[in-house]
């Protein structure tokens, strides 16, 4: 008797071992992606999987997912810290008819999209739907053909904040949505970065707007916005207050290039070109478009003036 319990012991320790081994390969610190991979793999460097979905699984919290070689490796939902990376490689996401990328984590929670290809084919809805997390980072990446918005950063709550570097946003949007929309709901409050980055030929450049509640403090630097329907540049507020300094920024071929709307929505440039626009500066029908005295605004439909300007220190 003594035996067989010895025996029934054994089995289930060898039993837990199997499953705790299988539990550890299943949440790789790094895991592997490639275009001939296979999602049945465990995502290592000689067995990678397919998907970016396939490899998500198989990866611990604040891992990281690398690309191996060119590939199409489908969309994905976030719900955890996690960094997705391609260096020198074609890292396709297509999202037609869906979302490309979506983003709904723990306030704590930091998502890093590093050289992806994110394409809409016309039918896709967002490029990167940002619904919760702390951080966003996207750098050298291109987000194109969305019906609504390359990137919509969309919090309902705490203060996450939006991170995008050296990318390419071109060919979304329609209505209100945009090549970047930051529009946070009820009581979050966002804070955006826009670094060296193309906004073009979007229904719509770049749109902070937080009539659905929530507050936005943005800064768009050495970028440019060309070529929209619509605005270039909008900042659109109901009771809470939205404030973009745009810094070393080109504003060209939009309907309108910066354009403000609401008592508390304020855009603050400096040293920003805003020329061959139908009109250069339009307040409709409030809001503080403010100069730091070392702007170019000329050659546009209707140029507009700065309803103030200040003396930077």
């Amino acid at each position: 008797m003594r035996y067989v319990n010895w025996c029934a012991s054994l089995i289930g320790l060898t039993f837990l071992l199997i499953v705790s081994a299988g539990s550890a390969q299943a949440q790789a610190t790094r895991t592997w992606v490639s275009g001939v991979g296979d999602d049945a793999n465990p995502c290592s460097r000689t067995a990678p999987c397919k998907t970016f979905a396939g490899a998500i699984s198989k990866t611990a919290a604040s891992g990281e997912i690398n690309v191996l070689d060119p590939g199409a490796f489908g969309t994905v939902t976030i719900t955890k810290s996690i960094t997705i990376s391609s260096e020198g490689f074609e890292a396709g996401v297509l999202g037609s008819g869906t979302n490309g990328i979506n983003i709904n984590a723990a306030s704590t929670d930091v998502v890093t999209l590093k050289g992806l290809d994110i394409e809409g084919a016309g039918t896709g809805l967002d490029g990167i739907k940002f619904l919760a997390g702390g951080a966003l980072h996207v750098i050298n990446s291109r987000i194109k053909h969305f019906s609504n918005s390359g990137i919509n950063f969309a919090p309902s709550s705490g203060n996450p904040k939006l991170f995008v570097t050296d990318s390419y946003i071109e060919e979304n949007g329609s209505g209100t949505n945009a090549g970047i929309l930051i529009r946070p709901t009820s009581t979050a409050t966002a804070t955006v970065s826009v670094n060296r980055t193309q906004l073009n030929n979007n229904n719509i450049g770049f749109r902070i707007d937080t009539t659905a509640g929530g507050a936005v403090a943005a800064t768009m630097r050495d970028s440019m916005v060309s070529g929209t329907v619509g605005f270039g540049v909008h900042v659109v507020v109901a009771a809470n207050a939205a404030t973009l300094l745009v810094d070393h920024v080109g504003v060209t071929g939009n309907g309108a290039g910066l354009v403000v709307h609401g008592v508390n929505a304020t855009i603050i440039a400096n040293q920003t070109t805003v020329t061959g626009n139908g009109t250069g500066l339009l307040i409709t029908p409030s809001g503080q478009l403010i100069s730091y005295k070392n702007n170019v605004v000329m050659s546009n439909g209707t140029d507009g003036a700065f309803s103030s300007s200040v003396t930077p220190q």
